[in-house]
Order: C-alpha cells, then sequence, then structure tokens
C-alpha cells in the first residue's frame, strides 16, 4: 500500500498495482484525451487506453466506490466497460466561451466526466452538499402558484428545497480557467490539464466523505491534493512531470498554510 497523502512522481501504470485492492473511495481521473501534440497526450486509442484503466480502477476501489473520468465525447465509445463498474451518469462540462475549432465542423464547447461506480448502489452520493440555486425555476413556479387552477387544483402547491436542486449532468455554472484566473499555476498548464477547483469540489463532496481515500493518478498540478486537504479527505496522487509535480507540492503547502491559520485565528 502506498503512503496516503503524497503526490508521487512516477508514471501511473507503475504505481498503481501497489496499491491495495478494496481501499479507494473515489478516483478522479483526468488523464490523457489523445487529440494534442503533447508527448503525454499521444494514446493511439483512447478507447483501448480507458479501458485499461477502468480494469484497474475497478480492483483498486471499494464496493460501492466512483470514477469520475474526464474525457471528450467519445472518450469511452465501442469499449465494453460493463464486467468492470457500472456507467450512472455522462456529465456534460459545458463551455461555451470556447474559441472556434475549426471551419468545417461545430466546435466542441464540452468536456465528459463519465460517472462510473463499482456494484449496484454508489455507497456515497451526497445531494445535499452539491445542490445550486433553482431561481429560474423558482420563479416560474411562483408564477404558476398564482393562477387558481394551480392553487385549487388537485396537486395543490409546488414543493421545492430551499437549498437547491440537484446539478444534473450539464454544468454550466463553473467556468474554465483562464489566463486572468487566481488560480491558475502555469500558462502552459491553462489548455491541458488544470481544472478549476470549484469542479474538483463538486466531485470530491458529491462522492466522498471525510476521512476517505480518494486517488488522483494523472494529477497534474495538483488541484485534487489541494481540494482533499481542505475537505478533509486522503488522497494518494501521481503525476509524471516534475515540475508539475513540484507546483503541485507548493500549492499542498499553500492550502496547509492556509487551513493552519484557520485553526489559530481566534
Amino acid at each position: 500500500m502506498l503512503e496516503i497523502d503524497r503526490i508521487y512522481q512516477a508514471d501511473a501504470f507503475t504505481l498503481l498495482p501497489q496499491i491495495e485492492s478494496a481501499s479507494i473511495d473515489l478516483i478522479i481521473c483526468d488523464g490523457p484525451y489523445g487529440v494534442t501534440t503533447n508527448p503525454w497526450d499521444r494514446i493511439s486509442n483512447i478507447q483501448e487506453f480507458n479501458l485499461k484503466l477502468i480494469t484497474i480502477f475497478a480492483e483498486k476501489l471499494k464496493e460501492g466506490g466512483a470514477l469520475y473520468l474526464f474525457g471528450k465525447p467519445d472518450c469511452i465509445d465501442f469499449i465494453d466497460y460493463r464486467p468492470f463498474l457500472n456507467l450512472q451518469a455522462k456529465i456534460v462540462w459545458y463551455q461555451p466561451s470556447r474559441l472556434a475549432q475549426g471551419r468545417i465542423n461545430y466546435t466542441n464547447n464540452y468536456d465528459l466526466i463519465c460517472y462510473f461506480i463499482k456494484g449496484q448502489r454508489p455507497k456515497t452520493f451526497n445531494l445535499d452538499a452539491i445542490r445550486v440555486p433553482q431561481l429560474v425555476e423558482l420563479e416560474h413556479r411562483r408564477r404558476c402558484e398564482r393562477v387558481p387552477s394551480v392553487i385549487n387544483g388537485k396537486y395543490g402547491k409546488t414543493k421545492f428545497n430551499e437549498e437547491g436542486k440537484n446539478p444534473g449532468d450539464v454544468w454550466g455554472d463553473i467556468k474554465q480557467l483562464t489566463y486572468k484566473s487566481k488560480e491558475l499555476v502555469a500558462r502552459e498548464a491553462l489548455n491541458t490539464i488544470q481544472k478549476p477547483e470549484q469542479l474538483i469540489e463538486r466531485l470530491v463532496k458529491a462522492s466522498s466523505n471525510k476521512g476517505d481515500l480518494v486517488l488522483d493518478p494523472f494529477a497534474g498540478v495538483g488541484t485534487t491534493p489541494v481540494v482533499c486537504k481542505r475537505l478533509g479527505r486522503h488522497f494518494i496522487a501521481i503525476e509524471q512531470d516534475q515540475k508539475f509535480v513540484q507546483a503541485a507540492n507548493e500549492r499542498l503547502r499553500e492550502a496547509e498554510y492556509e487551513i493552519a491559520g484557520r485553526l489559530f485565528d481566534w
């Protein structure tokens, strides 16, 4: 078993076999997409690559544990993942602000986040921790509830949760990072690997509890470890690029100082 709460500089496929079976509560996998010329992203068949990962992850996850696999729209097309994990949802992370990418096709304005679980039911899904505002829906319902046929009808007034609604499977409320984003570590990380902390926070809050163990096999500049540290989760993070590991460890130290400052802020 690898030491927890540590970022390892290594190839993911080298270290993953060293992780104890059925020990991981949640996996966040934002690995290669197979669409750029970066050396780490040169994957000849991204579907076969992802299936290889899924077979490994299935062994490492606890029963009911979750996997969030990032990718482009075709990232799991034509592969049989069903013997290993159950696909629960394909979450669309919608980014309408992306620049046009060509003149002979439609611009791709979203990434997929494939949500899998091991077994038939998730062991953790904290809906109340990830509810989002439902202002548009509430205004519509309030207008309807002023109609006599609704007020006096068979079903009565609409009930809703004051804390918000389920975020659904299309997420347009979390924006991608830009060159002006304060949390951006390096320009070279913008269009390759760095995801917003808010996005990773939603996944961690939804599918893990305090004290749980989270695995990130392609940790990049350390967003998942930082989020886990702030939310009281343990983690195992793996990243091959030395510069990114250094940046990730620096972010982690800053998060630890931030937490320590809150503890002693009388």
